[in-house]
């Protein structure tokens, strides 16, 4: 057992932290009060071969693991969970080609990824479906060899920018998870549009907004999975790219520490700096010991996915004990910078705000567990 990184892994870290201090924390701020995402540095960071590392070089990526891509993903979340999470989902939509797409499909739309700097968005929550993943209402219907798609995607990350979609729609939704299909549509096909863009409590860099598909022709080339296939590839889907969140949540978390050690150095109360106070030393040590924990357990979970492990329980642990940690630390930062720590003069109110999305996205924290109690009642763990 040996949990020291490689020196390649520690060159990718150091590269990409340095790539974050200088071209993603100074614009954090900015791209948080303004809504708008930094095309300048995802450009730069799809240069670095830090967006989506994970695509196979047969489809023209570069073939990283998975160990390496959380290791990416915590850096970029350290400067920005926002701009992060827009430059990570990028994986996250090229991840069911990956896992079930044929030769043609991961050279075409992969290869789109690989060729130039554009996005790609994964299309699955619905206003009547997040949680209940299964109770999608768009609906897929098959005409001649092609299949026409009528519906509404919402909350949908990068869909305002996105070159093309991951779409599950049921051809019968009361065969529920045995109706649902998936397919690759492309952004500028006739019938889609892009309609809302969401004003976000946090990460608000990301862009999120809502798609509609209407009569959208999709050749029969484009199918990704047939009815009865689509949910479980949903759900495989997830279990490679939930430890990505817990990643992003380590990051976040690691922010927090360190701004809050930096400024509980320099405040004074009573006469003496505040991290002399038992009561701060405390806060300090469970933001430690929550990203300690954390990180292992999203480095066991990649580690799973790199040996090609059955990994939906530990990837739940990743996701679940990371993003409720996260929402923890970042509260208690605030709590450190006390008054000021509301104030969005400094960089712990925004932390907040970005965490809270973590118990929400890809599964919420509830669902987690829901995901860990089948698995350990079933002998899983």
């Amino acid at each position: 057992m040996d949990f020291a990184l490689s020196s390649e892994q520690k060159s990718l870290v150091e590269n990409t932290r340095r790539f974050v201090k200088e071209k993603i924390v100074p614009v954090a701020a900015e791209a948080d009060q303004t809504c708008k995402f930094p095309k300048e540095v995802f450009d730069e960071a799809w240069e670095l071969g830090l967006v989506a590392p994970i695509i196979p070089e047969e489809a023209g990526g570069l073939g990283m693991h998975e160990m390496e891509h959380v290791l990416i993903t915590e850096e970029l979340a350290y400067g920005c969970t926002g701009i992060q999470t827009s430059m990570t989902a990028n994986a996250l939509a090229a991840t069911p080609i990956i896992v079930a797409g044929n030769a043609e499909q991961k050279k075409k739309y992969l290869g789109m990824l690989t060729e130039e700097p554009v996005f790609a968005a994964y299309a699955i929550t619905e206003p009547g479906a997040g949680s209940d993943a299964a109770g999608i209402q768009t609906k897929a219907e098959k005409k001649g060899d092609d299949w026409v798609i009528n519906g509404e995607k919402c909350y949908i990350t990068n869909g305002s920018w996105a070159k093309w979609y991951i779409v599950f729609a049921t051809v019968d939704a009361s065969k529920r998870h045995g109706g649902i299909m998936a397919f690759i549509v492309d952004r500028d096909a006739e019938g889609v549009s892009v309609g809302k863009k969401e004003d976000k409590l946090g990460q608000r860099a990301s862009d999120t907004a809502t798609i509609h598909f209407e009569n959208v022709v999709v050749p029969k080339a484009n199918v990704l999975a047939e009815a009865g296939h689509g949910f479980k590839l949903a759900m495989q889907t997830f279990d490679r790219t939930r430890p990505d969140i817990g990643a992003g949540a380590c990051g976040l978390m690691r922010r927090a520490m360190d701004e809050s050690i930096e400024f509980a150095k320099e405040r004074k109360t009573f006469g003496v700096p505040i991290a002399q106070h038992q009561m701060v030393q405390a806060m300090l040590a469970e933001m430690a010991i929550k990203y300690e924990a954390t990180r292992l357990l999203v480095h066991k979970a990649a580690w799973m996915i790199d040996q090609g492990s059955r990994n939906s329980v530990v990837a739940s642990y990743s996701k679940a004990f990371g993003a409720d940690s996260a929402m923890q630390v970042a509260t208690d930062a605030v709590q450190v910078f006390g008054g000021a720590g509301y104030m969005k003069e400094y960089p712990v109110e925004k932390l907040m705000r970005d965490a809270k999305i973590l118990q929400i996205y890809e599964g919420t924290s509830q669902i987690q567990r829901m995901v860990i109690a089948k698995n350990i009642l079933a002998g899983n763990r």
